[in-house]
């Protein structure tokens, strides 16, 4: 069977698609385009946008929904905190969302680089288009970029990347406020900036290295900072769903043209050959059927809306991000040409080869059942999470001291953590009956939301001693209640 594959260029991905012959930067000027999948985008886009800039400005019964205080070492996920304490469960969050991601990557291809990607967002909803409309359509900006410096283009170029920086400066603001709060970030930009020089200089500089990204790094973020984009290349496989083009219906593709002209008679062939017979001739050779061509007209169109550059006819590629852009400019050339929409389209290698539907595989299994498996874990976790949670710690440097009626001391530090919105009282009590608590800085009460320090003394008969480490146990009550037990050890002499 004669294979319908036309091999890609002897220049295909010699060098990336943002750099020429020399290895320069090649600027890229993507076409607007519309179409129903970018509708969905940009429907999908503008609601994160909006949870994106309203997470840290919403409370709920006076608590942030989101705070990611870096300095405080505390942390507010939908109003539940987590301190350094919870450290397991962020470690826990992040597999769950990195194996999250690798699945959908294992099913559904680099989909989460296209929707949902901050940087993708951003470049392509937000500062593309605030590039189109002050600088004009693809070729506008080809030209303006291509010709000298005028006033015009001074203007132009002057007014895009001023409001590049301010919306720079805004998103710089709104990370902040992520990290320090709402309140505290209301008073650094109320009070006088030179009191807050710290956190005005680390505004500015998070703004430039926004500015950078979105003006000057652009698709190279995507397709060589971002180690996502690394391993797409790992995880995909014949079964995940892709953009694709079909290249079985589409080659060999070219200008569709006009019927040709009706052929000669039969009959007329056949005299025609015999003539050449009886004059002593050679016989004509059949003649060959020109091949058919396929629905590809290649217009291009295609690779002049790829954000990336790309052209996504010679195969799933590292920089494709999936943002269906080629799509809706394809279906839209199959409308013009009334053939079925679908040339380029979400499918996966074997649908495009075989014509299988993507079904469950055991990669796919494997890859649920690990992500079940972690989100159940971390279900418990937070389900049977205290909300008062104690830490003992020997001062460090001291081993024991000799006291008065042949006692013998440890001094230990402790640390309690109130993850509750309301104070709560607490007390301390040993296990051991000869044991005695004695404390230097007491803990009374717990602070809502707060961490809480003490420093105390246990006390041992030195009778009682029967070896170098004496393991102890103290419980930790609130309203009467044991909320946490810690298990700590006894230094003393040796016998």
């Amino acid at each position: 069977m004669e294979s319908n594959v036309v091999p890609p260029p002897q220049s295909f991905r010699d060098r990336v698609p943002i750099a020429d012959s020399t290895g320069e930067r090649r600027w890229l000027y993507p076409r607007a385009q519309s179409g129903r999948f970018t509708r969905w985008r940009t429907v999908v886009a503008w609601v994160l946008l909006a949870a994106l800039f309203a997470g840290p400005f919403i409370w709920i019964d006076g608590h942030p929904l989101f705070l990611f205080n870096v300095m405080e070492r505390k942390f507010i996920f939908f109003g539940a905190t987590f301190w350094p304490q919870d450290f397991h469960l962020v470690a826990i969050g992040l597999l769950t969302f990195i194996t999250f991601v690798a699945l959908f990557t294992v099913v559904y291809g680099r989909v989460w680089c296209g929707w949902a990607c901050p940087q993708t967002i951003f470049m392509e909803m937000v500062f593309r288009k605030i590039e189109h409309l002050i600088e004009g359509d693809y070729k506008a900006r080809q030209r303006l970029d291509a010709g000298p410096w005028t006033p015009e283009k001074v203007l132009k170029k002057s007014l895009k990347h001023g409001v590049f920086f301010l919306i720079s400066f805004i998103i710089s603001n709104t990370f902040l406020a992520y990290i320090i709060g709402r309140d505290e970030w209301v008073k650094l930009i109320t009070d006088n900036p030179t009191e807050h020089l710290a956190g005005l200089s680390a505004m500015l500089i998070f703004t430039a290295v926004f500015y950078l990204v979105f003006a000057k790094l652009r698709e190279i973020v995507c397709s060589t900072i971002c180690p996502y984009g690394r391993l797409q290349g790992v995880l995909l496989d014949k079964s995940s769903l892709v953009v694709a083009y079909d290249y079985i219906r589409g080659e060999p593709r070219g200008k569709k043209e006009r019927a040709a002209s009706p052929a000669q008679p039969e009959s007329w062939n056949a005299v025609t050959e015999a003539l050449k017979l009886k004059a002593g001739a050679a016989p004509t050779a059949p003649a060959m059927a020109p091949r058919a061509k396929g629905d590809c007209v290649d217009c291009k169109l295609c690779v002049q809306v790829c954000p990336m550059g790309i052209d996504i006819r010679n195969g799933t590629q590292l920089e494709c991000i999936n943002c269906t852009l080629c799509i809706d400019a394809c279906d839209q050339i199959m409308d013009k040409i009334e053939r079925p929409r679908g040339l380029i389209r979400i499918d996966s290698l074997n649908g495009i080869e075989k014509g299988k539907p993507t079904r469950f595989s055991g990669r796919m299994a494997a890859y649920t059942g690990v992500l079940l498996a972690l989100i159940g874990v971390l279900v418990y976790l937070m389900v049977s999470r205290t909300a008062l949670e104690v830490t003992v710690l020997r001062a460090p440097g001291q081993l024991y001291q000799r006291e008065a009626g042949n006692l013998v001391s440890n001094l230990y530090l402790v640390e309690l953590v109130n993850k509750s919105y309301d104070a709560r009282t607490v007390q301390f009590r040993i296990t051991n009956p000869d044991a005695k608590l004695r404390f230097v800085q007491p803990i009374t009460k717990a602070p809502a939301n707060e961490l809480a320090k003490g420093t105390f003394f246990i006390l041992l008969p030195e009778s009682s001693i029967q070896m170098a480490s004496t393991p102890l146990q103290i419980e930790v009550l609130s309203d009467g209640e044991v909320v946490d037990k810690v298990k700590t050890t006894f230094l003393g002499p040796m016998k």
